[in-house]
């Protein structure tokens, strides 16, 4: 068990190096600030949401920033949890699929506290780029909007499981877009729950056809 904590810990180590020296030859631009940036400010705590492949330039563009993300508890999401740790993000362990509804009460739980969320509704396991409903009961139980993003690389690596994985080559340029704020009603039953699960999905299909339009990839 030791052995396997310490293996954890270097790997952690050695991505943040590999991935920091990586990205700070990157470019970001970004659009849709305006959608997330008054919720910031005024101190209102709220919930990313983007496709798990999308996850790691956005991670990073948003490093030391304080929020939490949940990642699963297979060895993989081990080593996402490393990274994501690194770069200042706080983790909750627990997928649909294991440990879920402890997931969902410390989720709620450091959104009452005033902390932002990024959640991948996709992941762990797919289906890619549709919507699960998680995001949006943690939205409706802590009464927060849910903030859509998206990113895409000009020139990147593309890693061929179920996410298509998108991880940016030296000197790419990355686009990022917000969408609008959506806010789930506290009374909403689970059929509108799932009415706006496909909305929130649409418009983060929309994003990122407009971010690798924007950088050449489609």
């Amino acid at each position: 068990m030791r052995r396997r904590g310490a293996r954890f810990w270097l790997a952690g180590v050695a991505g943040r190096l590999v991935l920091g020296a990586l990205f700070r030859t990157v470019r970001f631009e970004s659009s849709g600030e305006e959608h997330f940036r008054p919720l910031v400010e005024a101190g209102r705590p709220f919930i990313f949401v983007l496709w798990h492949g999308r996850l790691l330039p956005l991670a990073y563009r948003h490093r030391g920033e304080g929020h939490v993300g949940l990642v699963s508890r297979s060895e993989d999401g081990e080593y996402i949890a490393r990274v994501l740790e690194g770069w200042g993000f706080g983790t909750v362990r627990g997928s649909s699929s294991r440990g879920g509804s402890a997931a969902l009460r410390e989720l709620v739980r450091h959104l009452r506290a005033g902390r932002t969320l990024a959640l991948t509704p996709d992941g762990p396991r797919g289906p890619r780029q549709r919507m699960k409903l998680g995001a949006l009961v943690a939205a409706q139980l802590a009464n927060v909007p849910l903030v859509p993003v998206a990113a895409g690389a000009r020139r990147a690596w593309w890693f061929e499981g179920w996410d298509r994985f998108l991880v940016p080559k030296p000197f790419a340029r990355v686009r990022i877009a917000y969408g609008p704020p959506h806010e789930v009603p506290r009374t909403a039953d689970p059929e509108e729950l799932q009415e706006r699960a496909l909305r929130l999905e649409a418009e983060l299909n929309r994003l990122l056809d407009e971010v690798d339009r924007d950088a050449g990839t489609r």
